[in-house]
């Protein structure tokens, strides 16, 4: 008889000391699922070195399912195309780059328009509304909190009627062929960012906030001369007041209302490290910038004290060497994101990124030094102080023909609350102008 490779032979002895292994999170599984993790043809698609982590993980999901009553388990109806469901798992890190938590989610996939869903557009907060958050809240001296919201999206109400196969490896042992019919919504579907807003604004608004007119993801309450503030981003949900009553209030009326799986002070937000203080409060990325100067490695680079040169004039460079077009774009990309809390190089950055159809070596060169000024100065941040005014300023201005290309002017704007910078921009104007009247009248 022929041996099977050793790779096969060692991957059967692993599985039968894991099975040979007492496995106690078996007794935490309803009856029709224990059945289920014994058998054989399961122990394949677990991790051989730690059964144990990845089952939590996924029985995380699925017993929140049970506990907010996604689903029903009934027969496919004629005609019936469910969708099909996959495990996918991934780390949530903190500011300092550590695993904070292992995340397990059970997404739908392969939903079609008008079968599935219909409408999916749910509102979401800008950068700019974040930092305008940030800037109020010095301003009036109070701290802001944090709180997510743990398997968000299977709290949302869904009109469309979807049906779902059984989840890989927790097939139902008595009803194997039957489906789940979905109450609420799952990951995965196109609706579920949707539905997920459309609950968590009704709690809001039933709790006695009143819903911003401009920025739908934005929520006030006044109660006796104090004011509690809520600002939403799909299921991370930032929140502050000037009343510790308020906010400690707040607080347990979501906890009750929803399953939190982390609430405290602000200081990580969508890569954006946050230190409150009673001065005021700083935002900058220094992890991310030396992340970034690595990932390219650009972290043993000589630094330079400038993003760029004053007498750089980037052109389509059609005689220089072509580079490789996906490195460079994704060199532009990082650099974008960085632009969320570094204005100094969002003109650099921007004249970059014009050149991402067919990048040259003067354009890599262009970028790489933007990294050697990260390199010298990667602790730079916005600084909010407290007790700045709110009022609101903005400057403008432009350079006159400066793309060598097409002789379009580039514009500069930048807004201020008080003395706190909250937005700014660096784009090219869409038209040629014949004078510095024009020019100036179109970066407004």
């Amino acid at each position: 008889m022929k041996k099977a490779p050793p790779s096969l032979r060692m991957r059967k002895v692993r599985l039968m000391l894991v099975m040979q292994e007492p496995l106690p999170w078996l007794q935490l599984l309803p009856p029709l699922l224990r059945g289920q993790m014994m058998k054989e043809d399961l122990c394949p698609r677990l991790p051989l070195h730690s059964p144990d982590s990845k089952l939590k993980q996924r029985l995380a999901p699925l017993r929140t399912q049970g506990r907010n009553h996604v689903w029903d388990l009934v027969e496919p109806p004629p005609n019936c195309r469910p969708i099909g469901t996959k495990w996918v798992f991934k780390n949530k890190r903190g500011e300092d780059g550590m695993v904070v938590r292992n995340k397990a989610r059970l997404p739908g996939v392969l939903s079609k328009e008008g079968i599935d869903y219909e409408e999916t557009f749910a509102p979401e907060a800008r950068l700019e509304a974040i930092r305008i958050l940030l800037a109020f809240a010095a301003s009036k001296g109070f701290k802001l909190h944090q709180m997510d919201v743990k398997f968000a999206f299977l709290n949302g109400f869904i009109e469309e009627e979807v049906y779902v196969r059984q989840p890989p490896c927790f097939e139902s042992a008595r009803f194997p062929d039957r489906v789940y019919k979905l109450r609420k919504a799952l990951y995965g579907l196109k609706q579920a960012p949707r539905a997920w807003y459309a609950r968590l604004k009704s709690f809001l608004l039933k709790s006695g906030f009143v819903m911003g007119s401009v920025n739908k993801t934005l929520f006030m309450l006044s109660r006796g001369g104090d004011t509690s503030i809520v600002r939403i981003y799909v299921d991370d949900i930032i929140f502050g007041g000037s009343s510790h009553a308020l906010v400690s209030s707040f607080a347990e009326q979501m906890s009750r209302e929803f399953e939190m799986s982390h609430m405290g002070e602000l200081q990580f937000f969508l890569g954006l490290q946050i230190k409150q203080g009673p001065e005021g409060t700083f935002v900058h990325q220094d992890k991310y910038t030396r992340d970034i100067l690595n990932k390219f490695e650009m972290g043993d680079s000589k630094p330079m004290t400038t993003p760029m040169s004053t007498n750089t004039a980037l052109d389509a460079d059609e005689d220089g060497a072509a580079v490789d077009q996906k490195e460079f774009r994704r060199m532009i990309g990082s650099l974008l994101y960085l632009t969320t809390t570094r204005p100094d190089i969002q003109f650099a950055v921007c004249l970059c990124a014009r050149y991402q159809a067919s990048p040259r070596t003067s354009h890599r060169q262009a970028g790489k030094r933007i990294f050697r000024y990260l390199k010298f100065t990667p602790e730079l941040g916005l600084w909010y102080s407290s007790g700045s005014s709110l009022s609101l300023r903005g400057f403008s201005d432009a350079d006159h023909a400066g793309c060598r290309i097409d002789r379009k002017s580039t514009s500069g704007t930048c807004q201020l609350l008080g003395t706190s910078l909250v937005s700014w921009s660096s784009r090219k104007q869409a038209s040629v102008s014949l004078s510095t009247t024009k020019r100036v009248h179109s970066c407004r």
